[in-house]
């Protein structure tokens, strides 16, 4: 059984490899975590001897076979929760991550099962993200950032890069959520800030930090 530690350095080094790092370095991972390069060491070092992950300097770190099987499991407690809290406890869109953030750590080997059921076996999460079945498969999604669309085409939101609270309370400011369809109408080549059209018949300019993390789809 890990400790709490230990499973967020999985789940870390999960996602900057699902993010297409070529090389997951000590100081990518250190910067994902805001930790110091020396424990990151000591950590990978200490994983490397339970078999959870592998790491050589110029190969950066990768999880092995177990690892990965862990960090699916914590993303997977994680997305589940976050249907819960919004879904069943009401929790608002903006509110849900950090929390979902302390219960993926339940360690009982059921619970996930059970509340997988409990909500009816949801596909996604509240910010769009795939939730991984028992066995670790997650639905694949054919999806682009907004800033990669195209000109005058309607797309739909499909989730979110960036779940903090900021971000998710300006998409809330704006009536932007899953679902909503978006369409450029102008892109301003001076900072390549974006006029969108909105589903709610609104029209809002949004900066280029906006459109690249905010994920659509045709």
């Amino acid at each position: 059984m890990q400790t709490l530690s230990e499973e967020n350095y999985l789940k870390v080094i999960h996602r900057l490899d699902k993010h297409g790092n070529k090389k997951i370095t000590l100081t990518a991972i250190a910067e994902a975590l805001n930790h110091n390069p020396a424990s990151v060491i000591d950590m990978l070092k200490k994983l490397g001897e339970q078999k959870l992950v592998s790491y050589k300097k110029t190969e950066g770190a990768s999880l092995t076979p177990k690892g990965r099987a862990i960090a699916i499991s914590i993303i997977r407690k994680h997305r589940l929760w976050e249907v819960f809290l919004l879904e069943k406890l009401g929790y608002e869109w903006d509110q849900i991550h950090d929390i979902a953030e302390q219960l993926e750590h339940t360690q009982h080997p059921e619970l996930a099962d059970r509340l997988d059921k409990y909500l009816g076996y949801p596909k996604y999460d509240p910010h769009g993200d795939p939730i991984p079945s028992a066995s670790g498969e997650m639905v694949s999604m054919n999806r682009i950032v907004l800033e990669d669309a195209i000109i005058g085409k309607t797309y739909k939101v499909v989730g979110v890069k960036d779940s903090g609270s900021e971000f998710l309370q300006y998409l809330k400011k704006l009536e932007i959520g899953i679902g909503t369809e978006i369409k450029i109408t102008e892109k301003i080549s001076f900072d390549n800030s974006l006029v969108i059209a909105i589903g709610n018949g609104s029209q809002s300019t949004v900066s280029k930090i906006f459109s690249q993390n905010l994920l659509v789809q045709e």
